[in-house]
């Protein structure tokens, strides 16, 4: 196995993912506070870095139905969330392209 490369996203306050540590965003990729994830409250960012992402996979969620994939972190595996790949509803389109993040399972920069 090789080394793992990671990337920094840059910014004063950042995530991180909360088992191991890893930056994976910061507050200028922030885009809402007002999701839920399976663990619970959710946050919804432009971009972030030092992830894996899986097939992509048909979800029917509150909002509608979407295709997905889910999004863990590089470096210890941890299921984080997920990236909205395609919404099918009218008016859900915002959200492609962008990445959700459980707040249980990431930490941030004081």
């Amino acid at each position: 196995m090789g080394r793992i490369f990671l990337d920094h996203i840059g910014g004063k306050n950042l995530f991180y993912c909360a088992n191991c540590g890893t930056v994976l965003t910061s507050d200028n990729e922030l885009v809402s506070t007002r999701f839920t994830g399976t663990t619970g409250r959710a946050f919804l960012f432009n971009r972030a870095v030092n992830l894996d992402f899986s097939e992509i996979q048909e979800k029917m969620m509150i909002t509608g139905r979407h295709f997905v994939r889910d999004v863990s972190c590089k470096s210890c595996l941890v299921k984080l969330g997920w990236m909205y790949e395609f919404a099918c509803d009218e008016g859900q389109e915002y959200k492609e392209g962008h990445i959700i993040l459980e707040k249980a399972l990431i930490s941030k920069s004081d």
